[in-house]
């Protein structure tokens, strides 16, 4: 899918325009147009103040939301660009993914929202739940770090994370329709312990035989695309191995599928993309 209308969420916390700005190089792909998007969650507005909602509270956030939005949409003008705004009130969940079916956007970019661990255990982030229903991309921009580091070219080297699955085979496909955004595809498949245990040693070497070969034929797919592209096999701990590959060959981002599981097993159990999405550094592209 073309990324020619992305939605922009922000609670000015963590995403601020030089975070947009590290993502134009969408623009060498067709993007177009941005729309921000800012929700004032009422319940915790509530809570910060400790009687109830306020209406004098929600006018003072949306003003302080809207000359925010002003400011920026003048800088997307300048670019040559359309934009929209949206300052409302309500579940975050709820009006982005109705947002973002209004403006048919593309991409929906959001940050991480961290979370204690009750409440890894006893509920989903919004990004988790947003990760789970969307399905459209959804790129989690962690731009700058608590380390200083900044995440200003996220495009340039992504790596590609497949199980052969069919959200990461729409993965690949998303990769080839951004590749003028992009310089470098690193394509990595990790083979997870629990795979290889109990497995002879005949058996072992053929699976890592057969992971090189579907790997050579995805980077052959790239590069029949124009698209430079190198494989690694890996073979340990699912999610550790993943972020080491991204250090190693200095990757700019993790793109892989959203496995989708159910609420109950994503709760309880995790995914290999949720947890990368929580515990990660680089900016993670999901696609469903």
């Amino acid at each position: 899918m073309e990324v020619k209308k992305l939605l922009f969420v922000t609670d000015f916390e963590e995403l601020w325009f030089d975070a947009l700005e590290s993502l134009m190089e969408l623009r060498k792909a067709g993007l177009n147009h941005v729309v921000f998007l800012h929700v004032i969650n009422r319940e915790q507005v509530s809570m910060h103040r400790g009687a109830g909602y306020l209406k004098e509270e929600d006018a003072r956030l949306r003003q302080m939301a809207d000359v925010r939005f002003i400011d920026w949409a003048e800088s997307v003008f300048e670019k040559g660009m359309e934009c929209g705004a949206y300052v409302v009130v309500g579940s975050p969940l709820t009006k982005i993914l109705s947002t973002a079916e209004t403006e048919k956007v593309n991409l929906i970019v959001t940050e991480a929202h961290k979370r204690t661990k009750l409440e890894k255990l006893f509920a989903s982030s919004t990004t988790m739940e947003l990760l789970r229903r969307s399905k459209i991309p959804v790129l989690v921009h962690k731009y700058m770090l608590p380390s200083g580091r900044v995440n200003d070219k996220p495009f340039d080297i992504p790596l590609l994370v497949t199980d052969w699955s069919p959200p990461c085979e729409r993965a690949l496909e998303q990769i080839i329709d951004i590749k003028k955004a992009v310089k470098k595809v690193v394509v990595v498949h990790v083979v997870s312990d629990d795979i290889l245990k109990g497995q002879s040693k005949n058996d072992r070497m053929e699976i890592q035989k057969e992971s090189k070969k579907r790997l050579e034929d995805i980077c052959i797919t790239f590069e029949d695309e124009g698209i430079e592209a190198d494989f690694h096999l890996y073979i340990g701990k699912v999610v550790s191995q993943i972020e080491t590959a991204a250090h190693e060959h200095n990757a700019t981002m993790i793109v892989m599928g959203a496995t989708g599981k159910g609420a109950w097993r994503a709760r309880w159990l995790g995914s290999v993309s949720q947890e990368i999405t929580e515990t990660s550094e680089f900016p993670t592209l999901l696609i469903p």
